[in-house]
Protein backbone atom coordinates (compact mmCIF):
# COMPACT_ATOMS: atom_id res chain seq x y z
CA UNK A 1 0.00 0.00 0.00
CA UNK A 2 1.34 3.38 -1.01
CA UNK A 3 0.97 6.00 1.68
CA UNK A 4 0.36 9.83 0.68
CA UNK A 5 3.18 11.55 1.22
CA UNK A 6 3.24 14.76 3.81
CA UNK A 7 4.31 18.10 1.84
CA UNK A 8 5.44 21.42 3.91
CA UNK A 9 4.16 23.04 5.49
CA UNK A 10 2.73 20.15 6.88
CA UNK A 11 3.17 20.64 11.26
CA UNK A 12 3.56 16.95 11.18
CA UNK A 13 7.31 17.24 9.71
CA UNK A 14 8.34 19.12 12.69
CA UNK A 15 7.18 16.99 15.05
CA UNK A 16 9.26 14.75 17.53
CA UNK A 17 8.79 10.98 16.35
CA UNK A 18 7.91 8.73 19.43
CA UNK A 19 9.90 5.75 20.24
CA UNK A 20 8.97 2.27 19.14
CA UNK A 21 10.10 0.46 21.64
CA UNK A 22 9.39 -3.17 19.42
CA UNK A 23 9.01 -3.80 16.07
CA UNK A 24 5.59 -6.41 16.09
CA UNK A 25 3.84 -7.36 12.87
CA UNK A 26 1.99 -3.95 12.74
CA UNK A 27 5.39 -2.14 12.81
CA UNK A 28 7.17 -4.07 10.34
CA UNK A 29 3.74 -3.66 7.53
CA UNK A 30 4.62 -0.10 8.11
CA UNK A 31 8.10 -0.56 7.48
CA UNK A 32 7.11 -1.90 4.01
CA UNK A 33 4.70 0.09 2.89
CA UNK A 34 6.74 2.95 3.93
CA UNK A 35 9.85 0.74 1.38
CA UNK A 36 6.90 0.96 -1.48
CA UNK A 37 6.02 4.01 -0.90
CA UNK A 38 9.53 5.69 -0.96
CA UNK A 39 10.27 3.08 -4.16
CA UNK A 40 7.19 4.74 -5.75
CA UNK A 41 8.14 8.12 -5.17
CA UNK A 42 11.70 7.73 -6.22
CA UNK A 43 13.45 8.41 -3.13
CA UNK A 44 16.32 7.05 -1.50
CA UNK A 45 15.21 7.16 2.18
CA UNK A 46 11.55 8.04 3.93
CA UNK A 47 10.82 8.84 7.50
CA UNK A 48 7.67 8.00 9.46
CA UNK A 49 6.56 11.88 9.92
CA UNK A 50 6.92 12.05 6.18
CA UNK A 51 3.74 9.93 6.03
CA UNK A 52 2.26 11.35 8.78
CA UNK A 53 3.51 9.36 11.91
CA UNK A 54 4.90 10.14 14.38
CA UNK A 55 6.92 7.01 15.05
CA UNK A 56 11.19 6.44 15.54
CA UNK A 57 11.10 4.86 11.64
CA UNK A 58 13.48 5.03 8.47
CA UNK A 59 13.75 3.25 5.40
CA UNK A 60 16.79 3.57 3.43
CA UNK A 61 17.98 2.18 0.07
CA UNK A 62 20.73 4.32 -1.48
CA UNK A 63 21.64 1.16 -4.31
CA UNK A 64 21.58 1.82 -7.80
CA UNK A 65 19.22 -1.04 -8.52
CA UNK A 66 16.72 -0.47 -5.72
CA UNK A 67 15.43 -3.95 -3.98
CA UNK A 68 13.65 -4.26 -0.89
CA UNK A 69 15.97 -7.52 0.42
CA UNK A 70 18.60 -4.96 0.63
CA UNK A 71 17.16 -2.00 2.19
CA UNK A 72 17.64 -0.88 5.41
CA UNK A 73 14.16 -0.81 7.46
CA UNK A 74 14.98 0.82 10.83
CA UNK A 75 13.55 1.49 14.17
CA UNK A 76 14.39 3.73 16.51
CA UNK A 77 17.92 4.46 15.00
CA UNK A 78 20.68 5.62 17.14
CA UNK A 79 23.48 7.90 16.24
CA UNK A 80 26.72 6.59 18.49
CA UNK A 81 29.35 8.25 16.91
CA UNK A 82 30.07 10.70 13.83
CA UNK A 83 33.54 11.02 11.85
CA UNK A 84 35.24 14.78 12.22
CA UNK A 85 35.96 13.98 8.51
CA UNK A 86 32.80 15.49 6.18
CA UNK A 87 30.56 14.84 3.24
CA UNK A 88 28.78 17.05 1.24
CA UNK A 89 26.08 16.18 -0.96
CA UNK A 90 23.31 17.93 -2.98
CA UNK A 91 20.32 17.09 -0.52
CA UNK A 92 16.61 16.63 -1.57
CA UNK A 93 13.33 15.75 0.08
CA UNK A 94 10.49 13.72 -1.01
CA UNK A 95 8.42 16.25 1.54
CA UNK A 96 10.13 19.25 0.11
CA UNK A 97 9.50 18.29 -3.94
CA UNK A 98 12.00 19.87 -6.27
CA UNK A 99 14.54 21.58 -4.36
CA UNK A 100 18.20 20.73 -3.72
CA UNK A 101 21.15 21.97 -1.54
CA UNK A 102 24.41 21.30 -0.78
CA UNK A 103 24.44 19.93 2.79
CA UNK A 104 27.72 18.70 4.51
CA UNK A 105 27.62 15.71 7.38
CA UNK A 106 29.99 13.79 9.09
CA UNK A 107 31.25 11.55 6.34
CA UNK A 108 31.15 8.20 8.84
CA UNK A 109 28.44 7.35 11.63
CA UNK A 110 27.79 4.08 13.55
CA UNK A 111 24.23 3.52 14.92
CA UNK A 112 22.08 0.76 16.18
CA UNK A 113 18.58 0.17 15.54
CA UNK A 114 16.06 -2.08 15.63
CA UNK A 115 15.47 -4.33 12.28
CA UNK A 116 12.16 -5.52 10.66
CA UNK A 117 12.40 -8.86 12.03
CA UNK A 118 12.89 -7.05 15.92
CA UNK A 119 16.40 -7.90 16.29
CA UNK A 120 19.05 -5.13 17.26
CA UNK A 121 21.75 -4.19 14.58
CA UNK A 122 25.12 -1.89 14.85
CA UNK A 123 26.51 -1.12 12.14
CA UNK A 124 28.39 1.67 10.50
CA UNK A 125 27.76 3.66 7.28
CA UNK A 126 29.74 6.01 5.01
CA UNK A 127 29.35 8.61 2.00
CA UNK A 128 25.74 8.46 0.54
CA UNK A 129 24.76 6.22 3.02
CA UNK A 130 25.42 8.02 6.01
CA UNK A 131 23.75 11.07 4.73
CA UNK A 132 20.64 9.34 4.26
CA UNK A 133 20.51 7.55 7.85
CA UNK A 134 21.51 11.37 8.96
CA UNK A 135 18.72 12.73 6.29
CA UNK A 136 16.05 10.54 7.72
CA UNK A 137 17.05 10.30 11.32
CA UNK A 138 16.94 14.13 11.04
CA UNK A 139 13.17 14.15 10.29
CA UNK A 140 12.30 11.81 13.34
CA UNK A 141 13.84 14.94 15.70
CA UNK A 142 11.84 17.60 13.18
CA UNK A 143 14.49 18.80 11.43
CA UNK A 144 14.67 19.58 7.64
CA UNK A 145 17.56 19.37 5.49
CA UNK A 146 16.53 23.09 4.53
CA UNK A 147 17.60 23.88 8.24
CA UNK A 148 21.55 23.13 7.25
CA UNK A 149 21.14 26.43 4.57
CA UNK A 150 20.75 30.14 5.40
CA UNK A 151 17.25 31.71 6.61
CA UNK A 152 16.92 33.26 3.22
CA UNK A 153 17.86 30.42 0.65
CA UNK A 154 15.41 28.26 3.18
CA UNK A 155 12.17 30.90 2.58
CA UNK A 156 13.04 31.31 -0.97
CA UNK A 157 12.87 27.11 -0.96
CA UNK A 158 10.46 26.92 0.87
CA UNK A 159 7.90 29.38 -0.84
CA UNK A 160 8.73 27.90 -3.81
CA UNK A 161 7.19 24.47 -2.57
CA UNK A 162 4.29 26.16 -1.37
CA UNK A 163 3.15 27.85 -4.52
CA UNK A 164 3.73 24.87 -6.42
CA UNK A 165 1.41 23.10 -4.32
CA UNK A 166 -1.41 25.89 -4.00
CA UNK A 167 -0.90 26.13 -8.11
CA UNK A 168 -1.37 22.21 -8.15
CA UNK A 169 -4.66 22.18 -5.90
CA UNK A 170 -5.53 25.40 -8.16
CA UNK A 171 -5.27 23.33 -11.45
CA UNK A 172 -6.75 20.00 -9.74
CA UNK A 173 -9.76 22.23 -9.17
CA UNK A 174 -10.43 23.50 -12.02
CA UNK A 175 -10.24 20.03 -13.56
CA UNK A 176 -13.16 19.28 -10.75
CA UNK A 177 -10.18 16.77 -9.24
CA UNK A 178 -9.60 15.13 -12.34
CA UNK A 179 -6.26 13.65 -13.39
CA UNK A 180 -5.04 13.88 -17.23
Amino acid sequence: MVLKLRIVPDPVLRKMADPVKAVDREVSRFMHEMLETMYKSAGVGLAAPQVGELKRVIVVDVAEEQNAAQAFMMADPEITWRSEELFTYREGCLSIPGQYAEVTRPKRIRLHYTDVNNKRIEMEAEDLLSTCIQHEIDHLNSVLFVDYVSKLKRDMMLKRVEKSQRMATEDEQKLGGKSL
